[in-house]
């Protein structure tokens, strides 16, 4: 059942920047750290917010818009909570139905070459957990190769991960902590595009 609070369907949104934020979230309405995050991306100048699962309830992705969108953005921001060592399913839908074979890589597959790449996360266990003494096994820079081999299969720069451990029981001092380092990460990589 859809929370009351998500619109049955939003268009995404007309470009409004240079940075592109996609918001992964099924149940943005219980989220501390990700609701953090998005309102520090939406504070900075040069960044259209687009929420996957409010444009998308459905899963129908409009491939051809979403190509849009990442053509018209030099900075793409994957931001998700890390769910079960990935990004929620519709994240996955919607790199399985937008970069596609001939757009996004393969032969006349150029559309994302010199794009950047960045993985904004949050996590329920804490950083100490993501060590290979920790419970995870793995950092998230390991969990997270398959989307750094998607920026490189698509020709575009990694950029070093944000990440938010332990957010449910994070103090709100530490969430706000977050949103501002978030927020000056956004404006650095803005900063250090090249311009058109």
């Amino acid at each position: 059942m859809r929370h009351p609070t998500r619109p049955a369907f939003r268009a995404p949104p007309t470009p409004t920047g240079r940075a592109l934020v996609l918001l992964a979230h099924p149940t943005l309405h219980r989220s501390r750290g990700n609701a953090a995050l998005i309102t520090a991306a939406r504070s900075v100048e040069g960044v259209t917010v687009h929420d996957l699962y409010d444009c998308y309830p459905d899963f129908d992705v409009d491939t051809e818009r979403e190509q849009q969108l990442l053509a018209a953005h030099p900075l793409i921001v994957l931001q998700f909570p890390f769910y079960w060592y990935s990004a929620p399913a519709l994240m996955k839908q919607w790199l399985d139905l937008v970069l596609e074979f001939g757009w996004a890589y393969g032969p006349g597959g150029l559309a994302l070459e010199g794009k950047t790449l960045l993985c904004a996360l949050t996590t329920g266990g804490g950083e100490g957990a993501y060590k290979p003494d920790g419970s995870n096994r793995f950092t998230i820079d390991e969990l997270l190769r398959p989307f750094e081999q998607t920026a490189h299969l698509c020709k575009m720069r990694w950029a070093e991960p944000f990440v938010v451990y332990g957010v449910h029981r994070e103090e709100a001092s530490i969430l706000a902590e977050a949103k501002r380092q978030y927020a000056e990460r956004l404006r650095s990589l803005l900063a250090g595009l090249e311009t058109p």
